[in-house]
């Protein structure tokens, strides 16, 4: 629907040319430093705007309305609303009966018939991700306190050269996001359902426009020897231990074995481009690339779910 998460979960609402997106997160541990800057920081990294992403234009401003008092969470739900300034409902006016090539439009107006929203793509637009990098923020406030150790850390493949190559040429590209999680303890991760990269997989795929995910050395995997991939354990100088290798991705059998955990995301292209509109339809605002913008977006679903993998392992060890 529209929650995400167990214990640690965000629920969200709004359109992309609506009046504003927001939501709800429940389960914030109270005592946890409210970290404007962090939050401000994450904000700016996926906000439209510039040379190699959508031209639309929105500050992103997060309205916080509760949960926090005197620069500290309260352990309250989180209410957030972020208002949505450059809409422009009225260019989506034309494609009313049109379906846009690899769109959600088709699929969405089988789902609510006549009642569903087609501005931008309603609901199905990336501008809901804005609400995951508030929770995710919040998550990596929580994670900062929990586990000072931990570090989440996602990067862009693709070469701004090929974006802007692609935008110059009326086109879009895909690209991949990787993402590194380090400090990660032992022994996180459910054993059967619910394993850490099962988890960390609905994360991520649950992203607009993604459409492959792996950890470790993923699909490499399937056309390796067994010999060639062994991941053997030692034991350090101060008693802990790792291993040799990582072609495990730091995830064995459901559960994180301490390693760093690495992954890595596949976007497709952005489907509309300007061959691909409707003749007559206004063209619309889209990324030349979506992984540009997701790379926070990737972040803050990795730190969603670590937090909330976490807070069940701890829970459970009570």
């Amino acid at each position: 629907m529209n929650t995400f998460g167990h214990l640690f979960r965000l629920t969200d609402f709004g359109e992309s040319h609506g009046p504003a997106i927001g939501g709800i997160i429940d389960g914030m541990p109270a005592g946890i430093v409210f970290d404007e800057g962090l939050l401000a920081d994450d904000m700016k990294r996926r906000r439209p705007g510039g040379h190699a992403a959508s031209p639309r234009q929105e500050d992103d401003d997060v309205e916080i309305l509760s949960g926090i008092y005197k620069g500290f969470t309260t352990g309250a739900p989180i209410g957030f609303i972020i208002r949505n300034r450059d809409v422009r409902p009225d260019d989506y006016a034309s494609l009313r009966g049109h379906y846009r090539p690899n769109h959600a439009d088709y699929t969405y107006a089988v789902k609510y018939g006549r009642f569903n929203d087609p501005r931008g793509g309603g609901r199905s637009s990336a501008r809901q991700t804005a609400c995951r990098v508030v929770a995710g923020a919040f998550a990596k406030m929580a994670l900062n306190k929990l586990l000072p150790a931990l570090q989440i850390k996602a990067g862009l493949e693709q070469s701004l050269e090929n974006i802007l190559d692609a935008r110059e040429k009326g086109d879009s590209i895909g690209g991949s996001v990787a993402c590194l999680v380090s400090g990660l303890p032992a022994g996180i991760g459910e054993p059967v359902y619910g394993k850490l990269h099962a988890r960390l997989a609905e994360a991520m795929m649950s992203i607009n426009a993604a459409h492959g995910f792996e950890y470790g050395d993923g699909f490499a995997l399937a056309s390796a020897k067994g010999s060639e991939v062994i991941d053997e354990f030692f034991k350090t100088a101060d008693g802990s231990i790792q291993t040799h290798t990582n072609h495990s991705g730091g995830i064995q059998g459901g559960i994180s074995n301490g390693m760093p955990i690495n992954f890595r995301v596949a976007f497709k292209p952005t489907p509309t481009f300007p061959s691909s509109i409707p003749q007559g339809a206004k063209p619309g605002r889209h990324d030349p690339c979506v992984a540009l913008r997701a790379v926070p977006v990737v972040e803050a679903m990795a730190a969603i779910t670590i937090l909330d993998c976490f807070m069940e392992a701890r829970a459970r060890a009570l």
